[in-house]
């Protein structure tokens, strides 16, 4: 399993994805954006998955990263 980290631009929108990545079995949580990533609403999600099953993204997302350790891969921007 690999970790990511999607951003938002609302509370909602992190909310709803999160509830869609724990329905579909990953592991997902909300947080606070971390420090090296900047988001509109502060909030993001972590989650362990497989692959980084962009399609559960709520429409309001705002980017979604791949992260290894300290490193970050963006690997979906949605302006």
């Amino acid at each position: 399993m690999s970790g990511y980290i999607a951003t938002f631009h609302t509370h909602l929108s992190a909310l709803l994805t999160c509830q869609s990545l724990t329905a579909c079995g990953a592991a997902a949580r909300m947080m606070p954006v971390p420090r090296k990533l900047s988001a509109s609403c502060g909030t993001c999600v972590s989650y362990q998955a497989d692959n980084p099953l962009l399609e559960q993204m709520d429409t309001d997302v705002e980017r979604v990263f791949a992260v290894d350790g300290d490193s970050y891969t963006l690997l979906l921007e949605n302006e």
